[in-house]
């Protein structure tokens, strides 16, 4: 059974709205200027048809005939795929008391035990043994490269000789 709505024992009715009064539809843009192909690459032209957050705008908001807006939709949606437009823009907000509401200062048990967690990652790993040892022949090949290269642009006569390392001295 239908239940009425009516509270407080008043059924004074809404006055119906007019309904003589039409909003006339606005022309599709598209139509009017005879665009018979929408344009993924027209970057500015399909910017006209987003929010200022990247979605895009409603046949009702734009005007748009069905046909139209949904060649825009493909195109913005294309656009999207090869970079030229983004999906979202990126907006900063201010929020009063950050996360959780809680005052400044204020720590739970869970706040010291993830703290301990982000510690243990953001620790420096231990280094390698002879890790210093091969930066320091690093250092001296770069160094001996580079007084080779000094001497070429001085236009010496530079010879190169690699050395064969013993074997059996790194095994």
């Amino acid at each position: 059974m239908a239940r009425n709505n009516q509270r407080g024992g008043t059924s004074a009715r809404r006055a119906p709205k007019d309904l003589g009064r039409r909003v006339k539809k606005k022309p599709c843009a598209l139509c009017r200027d005879k665009v018979e192909w929408v344009d993924y690459k027209d970057v500015p032209m399909l910017r006209k048809y987003m929010s200022d957050r990247g979605k895009i705008r409603s046949r009702r908001v734009t005007g748009n005939c069905a046909q139209h807006q949904r060649a825009l939709a493909m195109a913005i949606k294309t656009a999207r795929e090869l970079v030229l437009l983004p999906y979202t823009q990126r907006t900063v907000t201010e929020r009063p008391g950050g996360r959780g509401g809680r005052e400044r200062g204020e720590r739970t048990l869970g706040d010291s035990m993830a703290a301990e967690a982000r510690a243990a990652r953001n620790a420096p790993a231990p280094e390698p043994e002879g890790l210093v040892e091969a930066e320091a022949e690093v250092e001296e090949s770069l160094a001996i490269v580079d007084e080779a290269v000094a001497d070429a642009e001085a236009g010496a006569a530079v010879e190169v000789v690699v050395e064969p390392e013993a074997a059996g001295a790194d095994a």
